[in-house]
């Protein structure tokens, strides 16, 4: 397994991506909970990571909405089910736990969903910051509360200070 990875910038600080073998397999913030240990990003070199980027820029340039990249994600069946589906989440909307787990034909599981969103291992690209708790109120996020607000608010065109 060969790894690579690159730092860019972004406004949400700089972001860290992760290539497996050429394919992007993390994109991780600074002080991202679950964030895996620096030596085993593999070794810096930008050339994999050149799509990525184009489309992280265009992105927060509001010129993309939906990100088309191949990803490596490494996790289990679950988590992989929970991340496709977050890849369904339409920009500027949100999701609740519950409404992902009644998706995935198991409405108890709202639980393991959170789980399973909190290990998504290329957020952004894998928007997890568009699950929202069942009150509709910001929970949990990798990167951070105010992150995740900034986010949302970045997709929905309103204010951070508004939400939530």
């Amino acid at each position: 397994m060969n790894r690579q990875h690159t730092v860019v910038d972004s406004p949400y600080g700089p972001l860290t991506l992760v290539a497996t073998d050429g394919v992007l397999s993390g994109l991780y913030m600074t002080g991202q909970r679950h964030r895996p240990p620096e030596e085993s990003f593999g070794e810096p070199d930008p050339r994999p990571f050149r799509e990525a980027a184009r489309q992280l820029d265009a992105y927060h340039a509001r010129e993309l909405t939906d990100f088309d990249l191949p990803l490596r994600l490494a996790g289990t069946p679950f988590q992989q089910r929970v991340w496709e589906l977050l890849r369904t989440i339409p920009y500027g909307e949100t999701r609740t736990y519950g409404e992902l787990a009644a998706a995935l034909g198991q409405p108890t599981a709202s639980r393991a969903v959170g789980l399973a969103n909190g290990r998504n291992p290329v957020g952004i690209i894998v928007p997890c910051h568009r699950v929202i708790g069942a009150s509709g109120g910001l929970t949990g996020y990798g990167g951070g509360l105010d992150r995740k607000r900034r986010l949302l608010a970045f997709e929905s065109g309103t204010p951070a200070a508004a939400l939530f």
